[in-house]
Parts: C-alpha cells; sequence; structure tokens
C-alpha cells in the first residue's frame, strides 16, 4: 500500500483516483469544488482543503487538470502543491499541458528537493474504468521506478520515454492522429452515407478493413450516436491540437493534418458542439456548407 494524493477530481482524475483507492492505497485528494469529491470520500478518500495538504500528506502526489492555466493555479501559491512538497516526493502530473510549462515546473519541483513526472494518458473513461490507459511518462529514471507500481494500478502500457516534457510530446503526437483520423472516417462516412449506403453497413466495413484502428472500433457508435456524455470533448482536443501546433512551431515541423483539424474544431465550437464528443466531427461535416 502506498500514501498517495490527488488533486483534481474532474470525469477522468476521478476515476482514477477510485482506482488507486480500489487498489488498497491510502489516498487524500483535493478539488477546486468538494461536491465532485463526494463520492470518493464515502469510498475512504481522504479529503484536504488545498492542494498543499494533499502534497504534504502523501509520499507520491498525482494531479489532473485541463490546462497551463489551472496546472500553475494548483502548483503555486502558498496553498499550492509545491509548498508542500519536500525531499524525496515523487510529484505526477498527468495534465495534457504544453511541455514547456511542464519543464519548467519540474525545475521549481527539484528547488524544493522533489521530482515530477509528466504523465499524460491516451484513452477514455472505458479505459480508466477497465485500467487499460496507455501512459506515457517523462522525467528521471528514479522518480519513474517510484511511480510505476502506482501507474501499472492505471494501465497496461506504461512507457518511460524520457526527461521531463517528453511524455507530454507523445501524447501530442498520439492526439494529432486521435483528431484527424476521426476526421478522416468521419469524411469518408458522411461520402458513403450521402451515396445512398446505409451509414451502419458503411461503419461496419470501414472500420473492420485494414484502416480499422482500435481506437475508430470503439468510437464507431458514438460516430453514428452521437452521446450526451463526451468521452473526450471538442474543447479539450482543440486545446491539445492547439498545443501540439505551438510546439511544432517551436520545433520547426510543418503539421498540415493538424492544421485542417484545428479549423474543423474551431467551426465544431462554433456549431455548439464545444463539450460534445470528439465523434460530433461527423454532425459537423453533415452541417458543413460545400463551395
Amino acid at each position: 500500500m502506498s500514501t498517495v494524493g490527488f488533486v483534481g477530481l474532474g470525469a477522468m482524475g476521478s476515476r482514477i483516483a477510485g482506482r488507486l483507492l480500489d487498489a488498497g492505497n491510502e489516498c487524500y485528494g483535493n478539488n477546486r469544488t468538494r461536491a465532485k469529491a463526494e463520492p470518493l470520500i464515502d469510498r475512504g478518500l481522504q479529503w484536504r482543503d488545498s492542494p498543499r495538504e494533499v502534497a504534504a500528506a502523501s509520499n507520491v502526489v498525482f494531479s489532473m487538470v485541463t490546462d497551463d492555466a489551472a496546472l500553475e493555479a494548483i502548483a503555486s501559491g502558498p496553498d499550492g502543491i509545491l509548498a508542500g512538497l519536500t525531499e524525496g516526493k515523487v510529484y505526477v502530473d498527468m495534465s495534457t499541458v504544453s511541455p514547456r510549462a511542464s519543464q519548467q515546473l519540474a525545475e521549481r519541483v527539484a528547488s524544493a528537493g522533489a521530482q515530477m513526472l509528466d504523465a499524460p494518458v491516451s484513452g477514455s473513461i472505458p479505459q480508466v474504468e477497465s485500467a487499460t490507459l496507455a501512459i506515457f511518462v517523462g522525467g528521471s529514471a528514479p522518480a519513474f521506478e517510484t511511480a510505476e507500481p502506482l501507474l501499472h494500478e492505471l494501465g497496461q502500457a506504461i512507457t518511460h520515454v524520457g526527461g521531463n516534457g517528453q511524455g507530454l510530446l507523445i501524447k501530442l503526437a498520439v492526439n494529432i492522429s486521435l483528431a484527424v483520423q476521426t476526421l478522416a472516417f468521419s469524411e469518408g462516412l458522411l461520402l458513403a452515407e450521402r451515396g445512398g449506403v446505409d451509414p451502419r453497413l458503411a461503419a461496419e466495413a470501414m472500420s473492420t478493413s485494414s484502416i480499422g484502428s482500435p481506437m475508430l472500433k470503439a468510437r464507431v457508435p458514438l460516430l453514428l450516436d452521437l452521446p450526451e456524455q463526451a468521452w473526450f470533448d471538442v474543447a479539450l482536443m482543440h486545446k491539445d491540437i492547439r498545443l501540439a501546433r505551438d510546439t511544432a512551431d517551436e520545433l520547426a515541423v510543418p503539421l498540415p493534418t493538424a492544421t485542417v483539424a484545428d479549423e474543423m474544431l474551431s467551426r465544431a465550437s462554433e456549431l455548439g458542439y464545444e463539450h460534445r464528443d470528439l465523434a460530433a466531427l461527423h454532425e459537423v461535416l453533415a452541417e458543413t456548407p460545400v463551395g
């Protein structure tokens, strides 16, 4: 059993914290709104009133928030995670933020005598619940060795890819493909539909062909019947694509398909799909005039 903390108990974070609880760890937690944490508190999560208190109580503290600004908010200040870190502790941030921001935070963590890992995940709510996430880890080997057993309680494919920020580089690389594959599949599906092919038959034929990646096969039901609850919403994907484009600019890497995906995600937001699942790209294409 480990003593762990978790800051950021949203849709993904709460489920990850739940997995850590179910594995028998002593778990402390904090969230901007306590109400979201109540189901976990009922299951044994020990609430703390600030990120600092969570970090002070834990040997390994995790966080998962939406963007760079949210990460800075939970990490800094007198009540932030940094204020609760001491020598020997490991801080694992699972947010998808800019590699540069994560690297800068890792330097501040090191100044406190602790170590930081960036460990963004690939997968959505079903993968959290089945503990089949893919997790990409950046940071030192000793920090990874400390956190690795806990990460294996959350996912099957745990890859230490290099130094601080490099886990995030892999996550952004994956999400480019996630957005572009979803868009390309949606284009083909709409083409078949408009040509008179039954959409369910078209989706089955396409997803069982050579283009049928595991991601596409899992998302076919969402493309055919857009759910009210998003696995991965348009706003978050749009944020990630823009992070990827910003990082690519720094590294002088062309991202032509990500640029097109960025435009379509902007269109999705304009049409009111900002908080719907990424599968809404199929609806967006259907509503986009030609010519």
